[in-house]
């Protein structure tokens, strides 16, 4: 049976209590790949995968997804400012429906408006070499949609919803 895809909120009441989530910022070029640890408190960076064809970027997923016992995965959703969806984000749902039908782990949609400029301008802060962000900056994105999904869940329990 394919994975649900659904938003954030919706997927979490799919996924177990605990367990790692795996989060993705999905480029043309690259899928910047985070993990949390399994009390979904903290995303690290795990890798850049270069994309190459859907079938192999999907495998390397699943086997990270594999590697670190992962329960579910959160998709960076790429909403224009205006709140509309755009040709990105339509690739990233097209993205999904793809990898639903290999997997049976929620996937939880979460809007990652700015959260490639908000890392770029944390690390030209940190003063980063253009090279070095060039290498880092889709797993930092990653960090970044991930870290803010889970702050948003551990906000939504504390408040009891």
């Amino acid at each position: 049976m394919p994975a649900a895809i659904l938003p954030l909120i919706e997927a979490a009441g799919r996924w177990p209590e605990r367990g790692a989530l795996v989060g993705l910022d999905l480029g043309t070029k690259t899928i910047g790949v985070a993990v949390s640890d399994p009390d979904r408190r903290l995303a690290t960076g795990v890798e850049t995968i270069q994309r190459k064809a859907f079938k192999s970027d999907a495998a390397r997923l699943l086997a990270i997804c594999t590697e670190r016992k992962v329960v579910g995965f959160v998709l960076g959703l790429p909403i224009n400012m205006d709140g509309s969806e755009g040709p990105r984000a339509q690739s990233t749902r097209a993205f999904a429906r793809n990898l639903a039908g290999l997997t049976d782990l929620p996937i939880g949609l979460w809007d990652e408006r700015l959260s490639t400029a908000a890392v770029e301008r944390e690390l030209i802060g940190m003063d980063v070499s253009r090279a070095r962000r060039a290498e880092v900056i889709d797993t930092h994105a990653a960090i970044f949609i991930l870290q803010g999904a889970l702050d948003r869940l551990a906000t939504l329990r504390q408040s009891g919803r």
